[in-house]
């Protein structure tokens, strides 16, 4: 086993080095870039962006009017832009910044974001606790119903709990997670009905002065709504397809063999089924958790007011602030393929028979 976790950890590098080889292509033919964002609002200056950047440095030169390769930079000293793009790096040719980016990136180093004058690392860090708090207990909450429920249905196939629950499912499965968070804003967040959660933030304003226990109240009171609605989703498509992987198993002829055996069907169900049809879910976890982390939380993100990585990795791209979108793309990456490599470790652990190692060779 420890090699196979080596083999897979050594495969990682290349993995990544695709991942980031493919983006950094696209994003050099991608319209738009730092520069023209900073060019775009030299000509807005209610905007004040552009003082972040550049330091101002357009003056007087609206007067030489030379050409340049940039939209909107005529006008513009184009000693100016050398100086942008000497900033941003661009005065590189792309092989040689890509080269860098790498270097940087195996020692973990991300550099500075363009336009909120702090390291990546540190904006990361910053926004990391929000979408784990989200990610972690979203996929521990749909995981903790649905999986009893999954089985529940499978072994009351047909009856009418099976039927008024999978409507249910079906239902929370049609409604997107947003209409879900803004439907329990109204009703519990002070919308129109009761004010009963708060609508923003992770933790209250004197939460340093609580006790331990307050604070362990605080914080499950301010995720409450948030988790509850990122969890709708999650929690109908782990239910179905726990009900459907025991069905499956449930079906087989090793089944009926414990069954004539005079095993209980308790016995039956979680000496034997149980082990073989959580596979399959299990395997759901690395994506669920992952899409929790960073494209489900998102727009709960946005409308509960929380600083997370979805809604950082979201500004970056619309501004077009490089360092942290390639930042959040490899921690992401990263993450996804650790995760997959625990769950390979975790299919091992639930069913002995599994042996990845021997497979490889």
């Amino acid at each position: 086993m420890l090699s196979y976790i080596a083999r897979r950890l050594a495969l990682m590098v290349p993995t990544l080095f695709g991942i980031l080889l493919v983006s950094f292509v696209i994003v050099q033919f991608a319209p738009g870039g730092p520069v023209e964002r900073v060019i775009s609002q030299l000509q807005n200056p209610n905007s004040g962006a552009a003082d972040r950047v550049g330091g101002g440095q357009a003056g007087d030169a609206g007067a030489q009017a030379e050409a340049s390769a940039y939209r909107g930079a005529q006008g513009l000293d184009p000693a100016f832009i050398k100086e942008l793009e000497k900033q941003f790096g661009f005065d590189k040719p792309a092989h040689e910044r890509f080269l860098k980016m790498l270097g940087d990136y195996a020692r973990f180093d991300f550099g500075r974001s363009y336009f909120r004058d702090a390291p990546v690392l540190q904006l990361i860090k910053e926004k990391l606790p929000v979408s784990i708090t989200l990610g972690l207990w979203m996929t521990l909450l749909s995981y903790a119903i649905s999986i009893p429920l999954g089985i529940r249905k499978a072994v009351k196939e047909g009856s009418r709990f099976d039927t008024w629950t999978s409507a249910i499912v079906i239902v929370g499965y049609a409604i997107p997670s947003f209409l879900f968070a803004i439907l329990l804003i109204v009703l519990f967040a002070g919308g129109s009905f009761w004010q009963i959660f708060p609508l923003r933030g992770l933790t209250s304003d004197n939460w340093a002065e609580l006790s331990l226990l307050g604070k362990a109240k605080d914080y499950l009171w301010h995720i409450a709504l948030p988790v509850l609605a990122m969890a709708l989703g999650a929690f109908a498509t782990s239910t179905l397809l726990t009900k459907n992987s025991f069905l499956d198993e449930i079906r087989k002829q090793y089944v009926l063999t414990a069954r004539m055996k005079g095993l209980s069907e308790r016995g039956v169900l979680y000496g034997h089924v149980f082990r073989n049809a959580m596979l399959i879910v299990i395997a759901g976890f690395p994506g669920a958790f992952v899409h929790a982390l960073f494209g489900g939380s998102l727009l709960i993100e946005t409308i509960f007011s929380l600083d997370g990585l979805g809604l950082l990795s979201f500004e970056a791209i619309v501004n077009r602030d490089y360092p942290v979108v390639f930042a959040n793309l490899f921690i992401f990456s990263l993450i996804g393929l650790v995760v997959h490599l625990i769950t390979d470790l975790t299919y091992s652990w639930v069913d002995p028979r599994i042996d990845f190692e021997s497979r490889e060779a």
